[in-house]
């Protein structure tokens, strides 16, 4: 029987790996020393999400959301000055080059996001430049005119049209030298109305451009001119060197004008673990921001800030940011016809299996997953509390509400909901099949019936696998010749159809898998017992993964049957396909998982004598 993921006591019981997520230990899912007692432990043990304790999962929410203490935040290391590469350096030669050529009184600065990388130490390639006195585009073709002069050209040139509607609200122009590519826009102010994000533009001094940002660690200019760092909100480099987030203007007017300044003031306090302000919090929480958040930002651009979250360094970070500001339902909104009923811990719930996968990931080794595979690993995580909930569509069709998060709430990639969905309807069948892996089962047990034909079958103690999870596959194993596949590893056969099923995702699926294990199996060994619950996990995972591939199982997916639909029916002598080509198709995989290098005639052969010797019992 799966386990029931919505209950508090039941993850503590069966996954103790979450017993050591700060997620959880903040929110007295279990003893924490800084909780006073173990009176919360009892609590919560006691007490389940899913059956409407509505007050007791608002406290667990609450605790759980507090993921910053009231501390003052450790000081950051700051550069007194911008030190520029010698590309850098070459770049702006040219630009002050041209302020001379033409007697330009034009101000020149790098804006945002470079300067504050450069004073923390960090190369940044993004070098945005802001002019006083005309725009982008205009500075451009005074640039190309003095390279020619100094035989020189640029690599590349183009200019961006406004476009609101993707967030482009002024025009850029665009240009390539020594291999990297600037953007040229001019200083503005920005005036907003209540019912748009999208602002009218115009012309603006360096001190104007500089409150309109979203936050004062972005509102630092570098002056090309003469070399200097520009804080014209006063206090930008104070608030870099304290690690605080917080906004030039007052938060609330800030986020009203713009409300997805609220995500991006998440993303830069998780990416560089800064402390958010506690006015900008406030500001964050209220209905009047989260509101104008649901109705003024397109769900492209919210989608692309969760992206670069959980793409980022600090993914769980941010998505406690997300929870702790109570914005989790307006970023991952539902359809308002979902069932069964969520409660308010699933939340917690979700945030805490993205630290254990985010952790597990870590500890087995960050390099040894794609980018994309982690990426996969940690949305599937995230929304694993949600994937047996499910809503009708337009048509409707019954769909996982996963599936309805990706592509309305999010506007992420069409592939992703499908991906992700696959990854959770296997997550139970490797989860009931990693003990058969590890333990290496060699033959099938002799509690399956052999003579059965595709019928259920009891279940397996010794491979500890559960009837209705796995039974399809068992049922096929089970209905081959025993002399034939009498030496294969039982958890080949099985592991064989899992794998085909979810295909190259199969390594994200054991991850999650080994993650939601039962303690017993990952702490079997007396040289187990002393060690931390996440090493354990770690080595469960390795030990499985190196069975897979022992086995041959990698790219089991793009396997062929060696024998085509129209000699399985030339055999069954049957004049059109059907149910039983299918079967038989099902059974020729087997066949070839224990046999992998047999040959077309060999399980051609083999397959005529099944049939013709179980046909006057079959008829």
């Amino acid at each position: 029987m799966r386990p029931n993921l919505n209950s508090v006591a039941n993850l503590h019981y069966h996954f103790p790996l979450l017993r050591f997520s700060p997620i959880f230990s903040r929110a007295g899912f279990f003893y924490n020393p800084v909780v006073g007692s173990q009176t919360a432990l009892r609590s919560a043990a006691k007490s389940s999400l899913s059956t409407g304790a509505a007050t007791t999962s608002r406290l667990l929410l609450r605790r759980c959301t507090c993921t910053t203490m009231a501390t003052d935040p450790p000081a950051v290391p700051v550069r007194d000055e911008i030190e520029l590469t010698e590309v850098e350096r070459k770049i702006f030669d040219r630009l002050l080059g041209t302020l001379r050529k033409f007697n330009l009184t034009t101000e020149l600065r790098v804006a945002g996001g470079w300067v504050r990388d450069k004073l923390l130490g960090k190369e940044c390639y993004d070098i945005d430049i802001a002019i006083d006195n005309m725009s982008g585009s205009q500075f451009v073709d005074s640039v190309k005119d003095y390279l020619e002069t100094v035989n020189e050209v640029a690599q590349g040139d183009c200019v961006i049209a406004r476009n609101p509607d993707q967030s482009k609200h002024l025009e850029t122009a665009r240009m390539r030298l020594f291999d990297q590519w600037i953007d040229f826009v001019n200083l503005r102010c920005e005036d907003y109305n209540e019912n748009s994000r999208i602002p009218t533009m115009k012309f603006g001094t360096a001190e104007e451009d500089a409150y309109r940002r979203d936050l004062t660690i972005n509102s630092l200019f570098y002056n090309i001119n003469n070399s200097s760092v520009e804080d014209l909100t006063g206090r930008g480099i104070a608030d870099l060197k304290s690690g605080k987030i917080v906004t030039p203007l007052p938060p609330k007017e800030t986020f009203l004008d713009d409300p997805l300044r609220v995500l991006r003031a998440i993303r830069f306090g998780a990416r560089f673990e800064f402390e958010m302000d506690e006015d900008l919090k406030e500001a964050a929480r209220c209905e009047e921001v989260k509101n104008a958040l649901a109705a003024k930002i397109s769900k492209e651009r919210v989608g692309t800030e969760i992206e670069l979250m959980i793409s980022g360094n600090q993914p769980v970070k941010a998505m406690s940011y997300i929870a702790d500001l109570t914005l989790y339902p307006v970023v991952f909104c539902f359809p308002p016809n979902y069932q069964p009923e969520v409660s308010e811990g699933c939340q917690t719930q979700s945030i805490a299996y993205l630290e254990a996968a985010w952790s597990l990931i870590h500890s087995i080794g960050y390099a040894s997953f794609t980018d994309q595979q982690r990426r996969l690993a940690l949305y599937a995580s995230l929304f694993l509390p949600f994937r047996n909930i499910t809503y009708k569509d337009a048509k409707g069709k019954r769909m996982p509400v996963v599936n309805y998060i990706f592509r309305d709430s999010l506007k992420q990639k069409a592939s992703d909901p499908d991906l992700v969905m696959k990854v959770h309807q296997s997550i139970d069948k490797l989860t009931t099949l990693i003990p058969s892996l590890i333990s290496k089962a060699e033959t099938m047990p002799p509690e399956v019936n052999q003579e059965m034909e595709f019928a259920d079958v009891a279940t397996n103690s010794k491979l500890q696998i559960s009837t209705g999870t796995v039974h399809f596959y068992t049922n096929h194993a089970a209905n081959l010749n025993t002399n034939s596949f009498s030496s294969t590893p039982y958890s080949l056969l099985i592991a064989g159809f899992v794998l085909r099923e979810v295909k190259d995702l199969w390594r994200i699926a054991l991850l999650i898998s080994t993650m939601l294990h039962p303690s017993d199996l990952a702490s079997s060994s007396k040289e187990d017992n002393g060690k931390p619950e996440l090493d354990k996990r770690k080595d469960l995972f390795k030990a499985a993964e190196a069975a897979i591939l022992e086995l041959g199982l990698d790219n089991v997916w793009d396997m062929k049957p060696l024998i085509n639909g129209k000699e399985i029916m030339s055999v069954l002598q049957l004049k059109s396909g059907g149910p039983l080509v299918k079967e038989w198709q099902q059974k020729i995989l087997s066949w070839q998982l224990a046999h992998p290098t047999g040959t077309a005639h060999e399980c051609l052969e083999w397959m005529k004598e099944t049939h013709y010797s179980k046909r006057p019992e079959t008829e």
